[in-house]
């Protein structure tokens, strides 16, 4: 998701600017942990051109994508050809994300290692187990079982941090659940397709590895590199990040659209009805699994976001590498869907919120 928001405390031009959702996509602006009182307070509202920033974010983001796939239905043979740098687009969004990371992201873990392992843990239990649940209760095709289990088995997406904001959540926690689940992707992400994705299609875990590694962790380890060692001088160039990310995001939307636009017609229903149950159970069950914990409401909110939503860009390139441009359809779709959903959700949170601020 794009957006240009800063950090809540922070001082710097949008200092959250990660992408990948890729839900393919979610490229997003990530409203962080700052230092000043929206940190203290992680329920605080968005205010200002912060608030106004993050509203485009989750507006402009599912609209570019919705274009993106319009084209590639309407002109596969345009983008069909663009199948191999799909890993390579998902690696320009991981850089920006890595841009945009600060050392205060991964202290924020330290501080609070109960709430940010319990989110890692529901995150890699509800989403993978909920897919798997859902391809098997809708009877998907094998193709459309593992992209559904792909995206639930992908580490959490980075508009979730954004969201979270707009919902009065706690933010820091959400940037440091999001921050370690893309960390640990490579280590977690292929065993767990493996396990609930190898009854329907041959998966090679080895090879999901490398190339997670090579897509994700050694781009975003980049990334923040050239922030520690070059941080001074990029400047306004941050506040650019989520743009790129998301003109990249959108074109593997028009990818993977274009290389299963025969089967969409057919398809689309079903796997919108997969994508929706997946995403708003995903919801739910996080915001339960924070309420469970006694986390509090700002927390059980991040949480919810953290479980829901996906990094369906890391999805959508790996189904297209591993299985089939058919497989990353719902992906395509997450990257879409999620967005709304959140955006929505978020907004009756904050309604909320203002009504009862103790709810």
């Amino acid at each position: 998701m794009p957006t240009t928001a800063e950090r809540p405390g922070a001082t710097g031009p949008a200092e959250a600017g990660r992408a990948a959702d890729a839900g393919a996509a979610g490229a997003a602006d990530r409203a962080g942990a700052g230092t000043g009182p929206a940190a203290a307070d992680p329920g605080a509202a968005p205010h200002g051109g912060a608030g106004r920033a993050a509203r485009r974010a989750v507006t402009v983001f599912p609209v570019l994508v919705l274009a993106a796939g319009a084209l590639g239905m309407a002109t596969p043979g345009t983008f069909t050809p663009w199948g191999e740098d799909v890993p390579y687009l998902l690696g320009v969004v991981m850089f920006c994300m890595g841009l945009t990371m600060t050392p205060r992201d991964f202290r924020g873990v330290a501080r609070r290692p109960w709430a940010v392992g319990l989110g890692l843990v529901a995150h890699y239990v509800i989403m993978p187990g909920l897919g798997w649940l859902i391809a098997h209760a809708l009877g998907l095709s094998p193709q459309l079982a593992a992209g559904v289990i792909l995206v639930g088995c992908a580490p959490s997406g980075t508009a979730s941090n954004v969201v979270t904001y707009l919902a009065r959540g706690d933010v820091a926690l959400s940037v440091s659940v999001a921050t370690v689940s893309t960390v640990l992707a490579p280590l977690v992400t292929p065993p767990l397709t493996l396990l609930l994705a190898g009854e329907f299609l041959p998966v090679d875990a080895s090879a999901m590895v490398t190339d997670i590694l090579k897509t994700v962790l050694l781009p975003v380890l980049g990334g923040l590199a050239v922030r520690l060692v070059l941080g001074r001088y990029l400047g306004r160039l941050l506040g650019a990040l989520p743009w790129v990310s998301a003109v990249a995001v959108s074109v593997i939307v028009a990818v993977v659209v274009a290389g299963s636009s025969a089967a969409i017609r057919s398809a689309a229903a079903l796997v919108l009805l997969a994508v929706v149950l997946h995403n708003g159970l995903g919801l739910a069950l996080g915001y339960g699994a924070g309420r469970l914990a006694r986390l509090g409401t700002p927390a059980s909110r991040a949480m919810a976001f953290e479980v829901g939503m996906q990094n369906s860009g890391l999805a959508a390139s790996l189904a297209t590498a591993h299985f089939s441009p058919l497989a990353a359809l719902p992906s395509a779709v997450f990257s879409v869907w999620h967005n709304v959903s959140g955006a929505l959700v978020a907004a009756w949170m904050s309604h909320r919120s203002r009504r009862a601020p103790d709810a």
